[in-house]
């Protein structure tokens, strides 16, 4: 048996801008880091000749086939097939957090899965290669419209700036923040649950129409990504994050009116009403997880603010897929 794990991850500036429709005519980036919660893959051998069935694999429910084409999780039968394994293997996912809620929990699942099954065929596999892999999946065989940001944080991990040319032609450049700096970072950080899920597909799909139209704003959003890196790695307060936080969220609430909702603009506002500089909603809207960027000594009023919400206690910068067993 083997385990691998990959993180999920918070993305702060360019999120938009790394979708194709979009980089390919005028580049794209993005400031994100990985956190310390993960998506863990299984996998072993299946004796197959002892049983009925040639596959097993189990997430919330359990499939056990003898052909890979019968796999109804889209996610699994697309990495087998590309991985060239059609049986005798079995395969379970568990993960620290729920799907839908835009930390890139999707991804974050296929990166870990393909890491197991080149390890499990005894391949050694480059991070770099390991997001392009999963990009190629996700958006080629399985047609999904994802970007190609969660992708890349879930097998390297890290405090990064991501640069996107082409799908093909990512450049990862780490952030260089002294650890006293992270730790200061951290402590502003607060992120609490809105309780809605979503799939970012759905969500997306409208925002990718009015790509041409948008043009400006995903422009200013990029350059936000340039701010955000320059208050990072100088001595300047870490108030301005907060504030371009807030910026970049009134930015990306004007691409589409589907990525806010009454309850997500309630909760935001409990948020700044209660002290915080700025924050956003992460992913691709609609739901999810909302982060807020604040003074540390104004977390406790938050945490009674949201008392009935759950609260996320985050690390960044950790590492990205890994495996952890073998």
């Amino acid at each position: 048996m083997l385990i691998s794990r990959a993180p999920v991850r918070i993305s702060f500036f360019g999120g938009g801008t790394d979708y194709p429709e979009y980089f390919l005519q005028h580049g794209g980036a993005v400031l994100a880091t990985s956190i310390d919660k993960f998506s863990y893959v299984t996998v072993s051998s299946f004796l197959s000749h002892l049983f009925d069935y040639s596959t097993r694999i189990s997430y919330r429910k359990v499939e056990l086939v003898n052909n890979i084409d019968d796999i109804e999780h889209n996610i699994y039968r697309e990495c087998l097939r590309f991985c060239g394994l059609e049986k005798d293997i079995e395969i379970h996912h568990v993960a620290d957090l729920p799907a839908f809620t835009g930390l890139g929990s999707s991804s974050s699942f296929t990166v870990s899965l393909l890491h197991a099954l080149h390890s499990f065929k005894g391949e050694f596999i480059r991070p770099i290669d390991l997001a392009y892999e999963a990009i190629y999946i996700e958006r080629h065989l399985l047609k999904d419209k994802v970007g190609c940001q969660d992708q890349v944080m879930a097998a390297l991990g890290g405090f990064n700036l991501v640069e996107f040319k082409t799908e093909e032609d990512i450049q990862v450049i780490r952030v260089p923040i002294s650890p006293q700096r992270l730790v200061e970072f951290e402590k502003h950080l607060f992120v609490v649950f809105t309780g809605i899920k979503r799939k970012a597909a759905d969500i997306v799909a409208q925002q990718l129409q009015k790509v041409s139209d948008n043009t400006q704003i995903l422009k200013s959003m990029r350059s936000m990504v340039d701010q955000g890196w320059d208050i990072l790695t100088s001595n300047r307060s870490l108030s301005e994050f907060g504030e371009l936080l807030h910026q970049a969220w009134i930015a990306k609430r004007s691409l589409d009116r589907c990525i806010s909702n009454t309850e997500i603009d309630r909760v935001y506002q409990m948020g700044r009403d209660t002290g915080a500089w700025g924050g956003k909603l992460l992913g691709a809207g609609a739901g999810g997880f909302m982060l807020f960027f604040a003074p540390i000594e104004t977390h406790g009023s938050l945490q009674k603010v949201f008392a009935n919400y759950h609260v996320l206690e985050i690390k960044t910068n950790s590492l990205g897929s890994q495996i952890i067993f073998s």
